[in-house]
């Protein structure tokens, strides 16, 4: 009656496992077009907030129509990529490539104020695990006209701030260069000077995540500069 009773715990153990294992893969199939549905909304919605157009789940779909005009894709050497879509390429993959081999995304917007603007998309790494968003660009390729910032698990109220409209109104009108040396953005411990053209101040308390951001739009940004240096006004 013992082996009989252990060998139908063990049936039936087998039993539920590939049932539960069966059912959790046809959910993840059946909520996987949701999930990439998600993710579309969420980039667009990024980028619409890197050029200070604030975005709901209801409209991101029309605001994205209305001020994103292309996608395109360049390579290092600032040259177009012809039959690849911007809106796929997924950066972090990319970083794994040669420079030479990498695809960089470029989007075209144009805001209501008449600004030609070009957005950028940009990932690194802070203290507890990746770091992302946009930068965008005013038509001179130099000056910065709005970011979007996010994490996956920066501490909060340190490093997660990285993702609050107070450190992210900083960059408005912070320049790349000067004359045609790559600067970039220097995110400063203690504060940046004033009227410094480059620096914006650390968050204070998260210095990792801070320098982590300031290598992630060096980092990103510096693989432009030929597409920049051609086309600038």
């Amino acid at each position: 009656m013992k082996h009989f009773s252990n060998r139908y715990i063990f049936i039936f153990s087998t039993i539920m496992v590939i049932v539960v294992a069966t059912l959790l893969s046809l959910a993840a199939t059946l909520l996987q077009p949701a999930q990439a549905r998600n993710l579309e909304i969420e980039k667009k919605r990024n980028m619409l907030e890197s050029i200070n157009v604030a975005a709901s789940r209801e409209n991101t779909e029309e605001l994205y129509e209305k001020y994103i005009r292309e996608g395109f894709v360049v390579n290092s050497d600032g040259n177009l990529v012809e039959d690849v879509d911007a809106f796929t390429v997924v950066v972090k993959n990319e970083q794994k490539k040669p420079l030479e081999q990498q695809y960089l995304p470029v989007f075209r917007a144009e805001p209501d104020d008449g600004e030609e603007v070009i957005i950028i998309p940009v990932e690194g790494k802070g203290l507890w695990g990746p770091i992302y968003g946009y930068v965008s660009l005013k038509s001179d390729l130099n000056t910065v006209y709005g970011t979007n910032f996010d994490h996956k698990g920066e501490t909060p109220g340190l490093g997660a701030e990285i993702n609050t409209s107070q450190f992210e109104s900083q960059f408005l009108g912070k320049r790349l260069y000067e004359n045609a040396d790559f600067k970039s953005v220097q995110v400063v411990k203690g504060g940046a000077r004033e009227n410094d053209p480059h620096g914006v101040d650390a968050i204070s308390g998260g210095t990792i995540t801070s320098k982590g951001l300031q290598d992630m739009i060096y980092d990103c940004l510096i693989k432009y500069n030929s597409y920049f240096l051609k086309n600038r006004i």
